[in-house]
């Protein structure tokens, strides 16, 4: 049985070695000096791209322990499996100093968040797809390294104000729309001929409780007790994208 904790961790650890390898490959590649592509790039003031990316996300729930006063059923809720999705946006970037910019990426992600209930006192389980569709608007500092040939590797930390676009009423759980999260990414710049792309690994680790505890939506009283069981639940994903500047 996998808690979304150990599924996360999982995920980023596989995620930053492949990060890992691919740095040693670049610095492999690049021992040399080589032609610059787009040299004065980076001396422009304003920044423009898009990007598309893959993303894990899932819910860290914090079961409340509940007791059914009328069965004295005990339910547990977990994010049981590892969730993948669909990222896509556009890029502003505006140049600060010669090593920091200020980064402004509108984006849509795509995706959902597998939930299993676990009776405890049966075995039972109870299965909930979330889906999701938020749009997210993440503001964020950029910090760059030294460029040397065509790469020059950068870190990020900011934050995203996030909105779901996808109700889930009558739902075992809801979640509220709005969710804020504190981000933190790596990435590379690969100056190309005519472009420069640029893979990035982000993590966002959710600030809010979106847990929606208030369900006028339930008609059945007796579909309460998935809600009650969850004190607690945060959004969490793990961002791989591609960006084309």
């Amino acid at each position: 049985m996998y808690t979304l904790r150990t599924t996360f961790a999982q995920t980023i650890a596989r995620l930053t070695c492949c990060v890992a390898l691919l740095c040693m490959v670049v610095s492999g590649m690049a021992q040399e000096r080589k032609l610059m592509n787009k040299p004065f790039i980076d001396e422009r003031k304003f920044h423009y791209g898009f990007f598309v990316g893959v993303h894990d996300q899932g819910l860290k729930l914090e079961n409340s322990g509940y007791i059914d006063p009328t069965t004295g059923r005990q339910w547990m809720a977990e994010n049981d499996s590892q969730n993948f999705g669909f990222s896509v946006g556009i890029l502003g970037d505006w140049k600060l100093t010669k090593w920091m910019s200020l980064r402004v990426s509108p984006s849509l992600h795509f995706g959902s968040s597998h939930i299993k209930f676990r009776d405890l006192a049966t075995g039972d389980t109870e299965t909930q797809n979330l889906k999701s569709c938020y749009i997210g608007v993440p503001v964020a500092l950029k910090f760059a390294a030294q460029r040397f040939n065509n790469f020059r590797p950068y870190v990020t930390c900011g934050v995203q104000p996030m909105y779901n676009l996808i109700g889930s009423k009558h739902a075992k759980l809801r979640t509220k729309p709005l969710n804020i999260s504190l981000e933190a990414g790596l990435g590379c710049d690969i100056y190309l001929p005519y472009f420069k792309f640029i893979p990035e690994l982000k993590f966002s680790l959710g600030l809010a409780n979106i847990l929606q505890k208030n369900r006028s939506d339930l008609t059945d009283a007796s579909q309460l007790i998935y809600t009650e069981s969850v004190i607690k639940a945060t959004h969490n994903m793990v961002t791989l994208s591609f960006y084309f500047e």
